[in-house]
């Protein structure tokens, strides 16, 4: 069973109770950033739940509702899970989680792929052949 892994938090379109954009909330955070789950048992949608918070109490959205029933119950029982923000994807932005008690690592970011070169011996004209000196 996993100790640690990565998710992708939901809702990230929805407005918060409070006004604020969770889209923007996710913009001011940064890797490694402290998060907050919350069970939310009197949620009228899905009793089982979890809200993620940042640090600064502005609500990201959701665990997604396949990973609610096992992660919410876990903090229902009173387990220490921890989780950072990991940074924004695609898909919204992804959360490390822990799930023993530990502070959540961080894994390590793939290098990015060089784009593709030209052949070594392509060399672009300085000047275009065909345009005429004075336009």
């Amino acid at each position: 069973m996993p100790t640690e892994l990565s998710m992708i938090v939901v809702g990230g379109a929805h407005p918060n109770s409070d006004g604020s954009n969770r889209q923007f909330i996710a913009m001011t955070c940064s890797p490694g950033d402290v998060v907050t789950l919350r069970a939310e048992p009197k949620n009228k949608f899905d009793p089982h739940a979890v809200a993620v918070f940042t640090d600064r109490g502005g609500q990201l959205g959701y665990l997604p509702a396949d990973r609610c029933g096992w992660i919410g119950g876990k903090l229902r029982d009173g387990a220490d899970v921890r989780a950072i923000f990991q940074g924004l994807t695609p898909g919204g932005p992804a959360i490390r989680i822990n799930l023993v008690g530990r502070d959540p690592i961080l894994p390590k970011v793939p290098p990015a792929k060089e784009p593709p070169r030209a052949p070594d011996d392509f060399y672009p004209d300085p000047e275009w052949p065909d345009m005429p000196d004075e336009l």
